[in-house]
């Protein structure tokens, strides 16, 4: 799961950016509302983590021009403030849920869960396509010949491929949901996770396939 970390001080955005993935989630951070809004225009986040006191555009603006323009991505408040007329005014201006600095991990972390869990119950936590399944609750890609345990990077690429069988991800399009925008990481490192998630379709006995069609993408593909 991918999630936009939109906070201007950069010392606690870095120590959240650390807590989340270590539990599995990709982030990107921005520092200003301004960003915040240019990152989500590529619709490419799960939920987003925003600070109400940012520079160039407070967040409760942010807030109001997605849910003006029909965006409904999760989003979490989170702020210095305490006051209920701050809270009251995040949540009737479409906001999830509301978290007040400082906080505990766990809060966060069952916040994040709570606020994304609608999006999880939509997309079912498996996904079927030939005779393999993805679980999104356990990391696990199955068949009747076994199981494997994805990695983050490997599941994220995987649920992209089967959510969408029969059509192309280009490595771009991977750079971008699994590594985020500011990742300096090469293309090349999308055909080394391509490969290892060949191996485990083998060792399966999968009947689908990542087939790769050249200078366009990636795509599964039932045998």
């Amino acid at each position: 799961m991918r999630l936009l970390l939109a906070e201007d001080e950069k010392s606690l955005s870095k120590a959240m950016i650390t807590i989340l993935k270590k539990n599995n989630y990709s982030v990107d951070a921005v520092y200003n509302g301004e960003d915040a809004l240019i990152y989500l225009e590529a619709g490419n986040y799960d939920g987003v983590i925003l600070d109400i006191m940012m520079p160039k555009l407070d967040g409760i603006s942010v807030l109001k021009k997605l849910r003006a323009q029909g965006n409904t991505i999760p989003i979490l408040m989170l702020t210095a403030k305490s006051e209920v007329d701050d809270k009251v005014l995040g949540l009737d201006s479409g906001a999830n849920d509301y978290l007040t600095k400082p906080f505990d991990t766990k809060e966060l972390l069952a916040r994040i869960r709570a606020m994304t869990r609608n999006q999880t119950v939509h997309l079912d936590s498996q996904i079927k396509f030939g005779n393999i399944t993805l679980d999104s609750s356990t990391y696990e890609l199955s068949s009747c010949g076994g199981s494997f345990r994805l990695a983050n990077k490997e599941f994220q690429m995987m649920e992209l491929l089967i959510s969408n069988p029969h059509c192309l991800v280009s490595s771009e399009r991977f750079l971008e949901k699994v590594w985020g925008y500011d990742s300096e990481v090469e293309t090349n490192v999308v055909w080394v996770y391509i490969s290892y998630l060949r191996k485990k379709l083998l060792a399966l006995h999968a009947n689908v396939q990542i087939k790769a069609q050249r200078n366009a993408g990636y795509s599964l593909e039932e045998t």
